[in-house]
């Protein structure tokens, strides 16, 4: 399995787009970040607000927020903990980070995730597909290797990128963030469910990136799945990126029905457990993991099935 997998992703980087996604996603992160501080630089600071005044109207809003009887556990534990975490900056004068600084971008890094699973859509769509196309499949499937094997270690390796590029996106933007905006000042605080307590921004940024990556691994696995039924790059990669831009719209269409809670877009953002936006009440993240791990199974099981019955000569 090892020598597939090392044969797949020799493959992968013997693509040209392969590497151009790589620059390509290094690239936004650095030219993003150069455009934030030119116009920061250009634009007159409007914000005479202290921090403590900042902070202040995030604790009554916070407050006026619980108020609330109809919140979630979640949303009223997130709405609980951001109040008591403004309470403990203003009674010990501790400062949030700046917005525009190196560890407020690596905590935020997440929110470029989209850009990783665009990319990853992509491989993934043409990586069994592209074997019909360039007719190489034939080749590949007359091998005395068991079709599962195949088809597992293309995956591995479709995983393996998307891996790599949360990986650099997470580095670059904190390269750019310094490069840019500098350290900075200021204390990231969290609460741990009973009290507040200093994190690291590292961590925080890592865990956001991991919890953001279970979007990129369904909807990657997604259009594996559909670049092996179809043999198609176009239609995979196609109904892959416009379900990825469109499918959460349709959790506020379905907001008022029982099913919401189990269609797929409502779980791939994990999020959204630890930032307070919650679209459908009654959901836990025990739920979404299960729920996005039963999606999985049916996706590859219809990807084995089909791969393992396909014709050689189709």
């Amino acid at each position: 399995m090892l020598k597939l997998i090392q044969n797949e992703w020799m493959k992968l980087w013997s693509r040209k787009a392969s590497w151009i996604m790589v620059f390509l996603l290094a690239f936004v992160l650095l030219g993003t970040a150069g455009i934030t501080k030119w116009v920061n630089s250009t634009m007159e600071s409007v914000n005479t607000e202290s921090w403590q005044e900042v902070e202040t109207n995030e604790l009554a809003y916070n407050r006026s927020m619980l108020e609330n009887p109809e919140l979630s556990d979640a949303q009223r534990e997130y709405f609980e903990g951001e109040a008591a975490i403004s309470e403990h900056r203003l009674e010990n004068d501790l400062p949030p980070y700046e917005y525009n600084t190196m560890q407020q971008g690596v905590i935020e890094s997440h929110v470029m995730m989209s850009i990783v699973t665009l990319f990853t859509v992509i491989i993934a769509g043409g990586i069994v597909a592209g074997e019909f196309s360039q007719g190489t499949i034939k080749m590949l499937l007359t091998r005395p290797v068991k079709r599962w094997k195949i088809l597992t270690s293309k995956y591995i390796t479709t995983m393996l990128y998307a891996l790599l590029l949360a990986v650099v996106l997470f580095v670059v933007t904190a390269l750019a963030g310094l490069i840019f905006f500098g350290i900075g000042e200021g204390t990231f605080l969290v609460w741990n469910g009973s009290e507040v307590v200093e994190g690291s921004f590292w961590l925080e940024g890592l865990k956001m990136i991991a919890l953001s990556f279970a979007s990129v691994w369904i909807i990657g696995t997604f259009a594996f799945m559909l670049g092996t039924v179809f043999r198609s790059s176009s239609l995979s990669i196609g109904l892959s990126i416009f379900l990825m831009f469109t499918g959460i719209q349709a959790v506020f269409l379905l907001a008022n029905y029982e099913i919401v809670k189990y269609y797929l877009f409502t779980h791939t953002d994990l999020t959204q457990y630890y930032t307070g936006f919650m679209p459908v009440e009654d959901i836990t993240m025990s739920m979404s993991v299960i729920v996005l791990f039963v999606y999985f199974l049916i996706f590859m099981a219809i990807s084995y099935l089909t791969f393992g019955k396909r014709d050689v000569t189709a």
